[in-house]
Order: structure tokens, then C-alpha cells, then sequence
């Protein structure tokens, strides 16, 4: 497995300061737990560290780019990809209910019954309470609240850097199932969702 550094040198034009944010990542990984060694450790705190502006942060430029579903533009990510997937892989799953914010609604995306996919990584929580901070969720406006059965979560608490929020993160192109759809009122919309598993794998991380 490539270092870090290593894994992001194709990156550089596409998300700016993301060498000195490697830096400082790996400056905060000096004793990995959970077994992994210190690139797989700071590939994970890497992608949970925000910079100014924050629509320049290295998870937004990530998450865009795997939800765009364009392979050429992904293909600079391999690398990174395939450090951070085999990271999370080395940590146990999460097998209960976790939590995600929005804030917009998105009930017309979610039918009752209906299978979805998520492309991208998607920030979760254990603790709903977490939700309330208006960085996430709020207790104003129009606003969606992922209530989530998941068997494939990894709590990365240990390795990120914001410790704090205890974040549970769901890994790329997850399928899941709508249960259910409820409007709770004061703009607070909740989706019920089950994670499902695909017949195939939704993604491959081969570099051909």
C-alpha cells in the first residue's frame, strides 16, 4: 500500500493546500489505534478535516466527485481511495441505528419502497442529540433527518479530527431501502432507511 503522500500526489492540482494538510494530519497519527498504521489512520483524518473556503475541504471535492458517477474524474482518486477503503475496512462495523442531517428536504427523492444508492462517504452519527448543532442539522428550517439501519458504519472517532462527534461513516455507493416517509412539522422531515445489499459491488477500484 502507497503512502499518503503517495496516494494523494495526483490530487494536488484538483484540491488546493492538501499537501500541508497531509502534514498535519499525519503529525496527528503518530500512535494509530485499532491496528492501522499511520498513513491508513491519517487517510481517514484527511478526509474529516475542513479548510477555508469550506466548498475547497478534500471530503467535499471527494464526495462530488463520486457522486458526479463520471469514471475519468474519479480516476485521480484511485489511489486515495483504495488507502481510505482499506483503512475503514480494518475497523469493526457499526450494526445499529445512526443518524444524518440535511438541510433541505428531500422526501420527492425517497419513495416508500423504493431502492437508493449513495455514492458518496456520508457523515453519520450515533447520537441524534449530536444533530441539534446548527453545523449539521439545526432546530430551524427546511431540514431532513436520515434515520439509518446500517451493517456496514465504521466509528472513526479514534482517527479523525474532530474526535468530538463521535462520526460514524458509511462508505461509498451503500444501497438502501425506504421504509418510510414522516413530516414532522416545522420544516423537519425523518426518512427511515435500511442498508440492503447489492447483487454486485457498485464500484471497483481497479486503475484501468
Amino acid at each position: 500500500m502507497v503512502s499518503l503522500e503517495e496516494a494523494v500526489s495526483s490530487l494536488i492540482s484538483l484540491v488546493p493546500d492538501v499537501e500541508q494538510m497531509v502534514w498535519i494530519a499525519k503529525q496527528n497519527c503518530v500512535n494509530p489505534k485499532d491496528s492501522l498504521t499511520i498513513d491508513e489512520s491519517a487517510s481517514i483524518m484527511l478526509y474529516t478535516m475542513e479548510w477555508q473556503p469550506f466548498e475547497k475541504s478534500f471530503y467535499v471535492a471527494l464526495n462530488n466527485t463520486l457522486r458526479a458517477s463520471v469514471r475519468e474524474q474519479l480516476k485521480p482518486w484511485f489511489s486515495y481511495l483504495r488507502l481510505i477503503i482499506n483503512a475503514l475496512q480494518k475497523l469493526p462495523s457499526t450494526h445499529h441505528v445512526v443518524y444524518r442531517g440535511v438541510k433541505s428536504d428531500l422526501t420527492a427523492e425517497y419513495s416508500r419502497g423504493s431502492t437508493i444508492v449513495w455514492w458518496g462517504f456520508s457523515s453519520c452519527t450515533v447520537s441524534i442529540e449530536a444533530l441539534k448543532h446548527e453545523h449539521f442539522l439545526g432546530k430551524e428550517g427546511i431540514r431532513t433527518l436520515f434515520s439509518i439501519e446500517c451493517d456496514s458504519g465504521k466509528n472513526i472517532r479514534s482517527h479523525s479530527f474532530y474526535a468530538e462527534e463521535d462520526e460514524v461513516l458509511l462508505l461509498p455507493a451503500r444501497q438502501f431501502e425506504v421504509i418510510g416517509c414522516l413530516d414532522q412539522g416545522n420544516g423537519l422531515q425523518i426518512i427511515q432507511l435500511r442498508e440492503t445489499q447489492p447483487k454486485f459491488p457498485l464500484i471497483k477500484l481497479n486503475s484501468s
